[in-house]
């Protein structure tokens, strides 16, 4: 049996594993150490569980992750999201659907620190989605709104979906981050122009918040001084090249960590926060050694390669080639969480993006976007099931219906990205 046809098995392989639920590093694993042994070796694949995880654990690069996870922790343990949320809401304070923009503007801010969507989503949810309630917002709207916000965590820099793609396909963190800043931002303004567009249209949704003074719209910015600082740090030193990305994922811990410190926070809330990021991190890696494994078995089956001349064959565009790997990241979205897509099809598409001669961070942007717009479509929508968690009394149908007017959003973004790659590009210019 050829090697092609031997990785076509495995891909297929691993499909089934992770319809019967077996976990998805696990699954990477044992499809990727089987396949390998299948074309080279027994002894090579043996000889590869010993050496891959050393790679991947001691990875410099990598370090940045339980940084960022560390940095979105203690922000949510030490009452940054409260006072956030809070200043949001008063700035906001007497617009139509108000605390529902407040609730974005939140997500978007506190995932500039954060890096991930889902401690994003639950984050904020226990922060704003009491306070929507008693206002008497709909639940479908104020559960929709803090799933599409979380969502932003997966784009607005550091983003680790977005260290992730870097680090697999040897891209510049810098790049990437830098790539990530418009689309990111340009999601917050398309959110909240959604919100105004689903209280004109069905304005018995949500009721106008209490107004407020601008001096007191002012002094509330105050509450948002920890956030810009450590973003606008770790942003501008690594745009500047006053330190790399990794460096700049410790520095960023770092200044949280002091925030903490100086709000209270001392020995079990630290104890737990430290436990908790050990755990995320612990998924993250276990997910990146079997990611690696996965990798070395497509590279010797030539898979890719057989996909790439099949694709000249067609005499596709790279447009359309693009498109065509978007639906399928559209449709994957539906049913796996957003880094195991990642970290599964990076290897398999990347060589092809490289054959088209297609941007590769430009790429990653689309491809991040798709990802992100799969955390809200159901039937798993990674973010809408983090908010019915800490929402039980909410009907998982009212969220997916709450969500729908964003989807419809981040579909338009995507067409505006595609459309205008210098959207991606203008800070690397």
């Amino acid at each position: 049996m050829g090697s092609e046809a031997i990785g076509a098995i495995g891909l297929g392989l691993l499909l089934v594993l992770m319809i019967l639920r077996v976990p998805v590093a696990l699954t990477m694993l044992i499809v990727g150490v089987v396949g390998f042994a299948q074309i080279i070796s027994w002894d090579a694949a043996v000889a590869q569980l010993k050496t891959v995880p050393v790679e991947v654990l001691s990875n410099y690069s990598f370090s940045a992750v339980p940084m960022f996870i560390l940095m979105g922790v203690l922000a949510a343990h030490s009452g940054m999201a409260g006072k956030l949320f809070d200043s949001t809401r008063i700035i906001c304070g007497g617009w139509k659907g108000g605390l529902a923009i407040a609730a974005v503007g939140s997500c978007g801010i506190f995932s500039a620190i954060s890096g991930s969507s889902l401690a994003t989503a639950s984050t904020m949810t226990r922060v704003a989605l009491p306070e929507m309630e008693r206002y008497g917002y709909n639940r479908g709207l104020a559960t929709g709104a803090l799933a599409a916000g979380g969502t932003l965590g997966i784009m607005i820099p550091p983003s680790i979906a977005l260290l992730i793609y870097a680090i697999l396909t040897e891209q510049s963190v810098g790049d990437m981050f830098m790539a990530g800043l418009i689309p990111g931002l340009l999601g917050l303004v398309m959110y909240s122009l959604t919100i105004t567009v689903v209280m004109y249209l069905r304005p018995s949704l949500a009721v106008a918040g209490e107004p407020t003074a601008w001096k007191e719209k002012l002094l509330s910015l105050t509450g948002l001084v920890p956030f810009f600082g450590v973003f606008l740090v770790m942003i501008l030193g690594i745009y500047f090249g006053a330190f790399t990305p990794t460096e700049g994922a410790s520095v960023g811990a770092f200044a949280t960590l002091l925030y903490a410190l100086v709000k209270g926070m001392r020995g079990a809330q630290l104890w737990h926060s430290v436990q908790e990021t050990l755990a995320l991190s612990a998924v993250v890696f276990f997910m990146l050694v079997g990611a690696e494994t996965l990798g070395y078995f497509i590279s010797v089956s030539r898979i890719s390669f057989s996909i790439t001349d099949l694709l000249y064959g067609m005499d596709l565009t790279p447009i359309v080639v693009v498109l065509c790997i978007l639906a399928l990241y559209f449709v994957l979205g539906m049913f796996m969480d957003s880094i195991a897509m990642l970290v599964i099809t990076v290897p398999v598409v990347y060589p092809i993006i490289q054959a088209m001669g297609i941007d590769p961070v430009w790429f990653g942007i689309l491809t991040v976007l798709t990802v992100e717009l799969g955390l809200m479509t159901p039937p798993v929508g990674m973010n809408v099931f983090v908010i019915k968690a800490m929402a039980p009394h909410v009907g998982l149908g009212e969220i997916f219906k709450g969500v729908a007017p964003f989807v419809v959003s981040d579909l338009i973004r995507l067409a505006l990205l595609i459309a205008f790659p210098i959207l991606s590009t203008l800070f690397l210019l």
